[in-house]
């Protein structure tokens, strides 16, 4: 392609900003859409509804944004971003049981939504070069079915349109993207999808974290997918400024209440009550906010027989995961590596876009299998899929298989390596076949299950109720 080039990125969230920052090495200039006023500082949008929930940024993912933007970790570090250790810094009561705190092997990063994307936005536009075109909407894509020129878009203040041509057009729309029909527009056929919709819901509260709890490590109340009821779990999250999110869920028939008084009363019906315990001295700093944009659902771009050029989608625009499995952020960030190597091996000449494309599908394939195959466990859980992996004997395998892994996983440390690698997407979920897992598991776990929260003395004393019950997370 000779010429200068000009890529546009629809949606200035993280996938955005991402597929940007991936584009700015290759493009002459990249310009990211957005329609909502993109704050300044870190703040709520219109555009972010689940950004008041806890959000996880796991290593899988965190090591890719800083592979693309250099640098940004320690900027998030310094601005209060905590990093935890898997599963050493994780309070972790899984289906299976309390997760014993063996040494970390991976991580996660935990802070608010609007800092996260704030900074990571701010980072590329300086690090990058690329241009911000806020309070504009979307239109539509120009070119036919074989091609993508450009996008028509109008800006919200004086109702002015434009068409923007370019060498390239990246959908980071997310879960509400119009591309369905914006490709239907062009001439071209129906799109496959899946769903898997637990109805699971979301109730959130901000809180001040007791005075020598700011650090408290990171707690996770999951629910029992084998046990036949709603699965309803809790988690709390040391963000910056010395807060805490906690955030419940509970799918279909076993939804967390959005009032305050009903706030802590559904925690302390859960599989432990650590968290409601730990929230008893905290301030609340905010009501209670709720949420139900949580389906699993997968759009299957990359089987189009004839996939336009100038295109490519990424992120919630291709597959959007049940939140509890925090994988969203990092998924968002494989998407953005799979366009990386796209535009490395091919730059933007006319063979990108469906070789990108492909290579998204893949990028997104292992959360997929992973949230939908554990939903499909909970009751009323309703679908509208042709996947054949979830469904029949090859699915009733797999569970078995993972249930195998997460137990095993608790208390063997090559098994919980392996599944923390898997979980925070840093390595593929086939990596749990390999010869020294299959080796341990054939071996047999090496120590008992907890019966109690693995607590330090220190931890312990901050938990009343548990002070008792501490089992030094050391003695594994």
């Amino acid at each position: 392609m000779t010429g200068l080039t000009h890529a546009v990125v629809l949606g200035g969230s993280i996938a955005g900003t991402l597929a940007a920052a991936a584009l700015a090495q290759y493009a002459d200039t990249v310009t990211i859409i957005d329609r909502d006023r993109l704050p300044t500082g870190p703040e709520f949008r219109k555009g972010l509804p689940q950004a008041r929930h806890a959000h996880l940024l796991l290593s899988g993912g965190a090591r890719i944004i800083e592979s693309l933007l250099p640098g940004v970790t320690d900027r998030l570090l310094r601005a209060g971003t905590h990093r935890s250790g898997v599963p050493k810094d994780v309070l972790w009561l899984t289906s299976y049981g309390w997760q014993r705190r063996f040494p970390a092997t991976e991580f996660v990063l935990t802070c608010g939504r609007p800092l996260l994307d704030w900074m990571l936005r701010d980072h590329a536009v300086r690090t990058c070069s690329i241009a911000l075109l806020a309070e504009t909407d979307l239109l539509e894509l120009c070119g036919d079915s074989e091609r993508v020129t450009g996008v028509r878009v109008r800006d919200q203040r004086t109702g002015a349109i434009t068409t923007m041509e370019t060498a390239l057009v990246v959908d980071a729309t997310g879960r509400g993207s119009p591309l369905r029909r914006w490709l239907s527009a062009l001439g071209l056929p129906h799109v496959d999808q899946d769903l898997v919709d637990t109805g699971i819901a979301y109730a959130t509260r901000l809180f001040r974290a007791p005075k020598g709890a700011e650090r408290f490590p990171l707690v996770n109340v999951l629910a029992d997918h084998r046990s036949g009821r709603p699965g309803q779990s809790s988690t709390l999250v040391p963000i910056e400024g010395g807060r805490w999110i906690a955030t419940l869920s509970g799918t279909r028939g076993g939804e967390p209440p959005t009032d305050e008084d009903g706030f802590i009363p559904f925690v302390r019906r859960l599989r432990s009550s650590i968290v409601a315990d730990l929230l008893a001295d905290a301030e609340p700093l905010t009501g209670v906010y709720g949420s139900r944009s949580t389906a699993n659902r997968r759009f299957y771009y990359e089987r189009l027989p004839g996939w336009p050029e100038g295109l490519v989608a990424v992120g919630d625009a291709v597959a959007a995961f049940n939140p509890v499995y925090a994988h969203g952020l990092s998924a968002a960030a494989h998407c953005a590596a799979a366009l990386e190597r796209g535009l490395r091996r091919y730059g933007l000449d006319r063979e990108l876009a469906g070789h990108a494309q492909r290579a998204v599908g893949q990028a997104v394939d292992d959360p997929w299998m992973l949230a939908a195959s554990q939903d499909l466990s909970y009751p009323d859980c309703r679908t509208d899929m042709r996947d054949p992996r979830l469904s029949g004997g090859s699915y009733q395998q797999q569970r078995s298989f993972a249930d195998l892994v997460g137990d095993a996983s608790l208390r063997d440390p090559v098994v919980s390596e392996a599944a923390a690698k898997v979980t925070t997407l840093s390595a593929p979920v086939s990596s749990l076949e390999a010869p020294h897992v299959i080796a341990a598991l054939r071996r047999g776990a090496q120590y008992p299950p907890l019966t109690k929260p693995p607590l330090t003395a220190e931890e312990s004393a901050l938990v009343p109720a548990f002070r008792a019950a501490a089992v030094s997370p050391d003695r594994v």
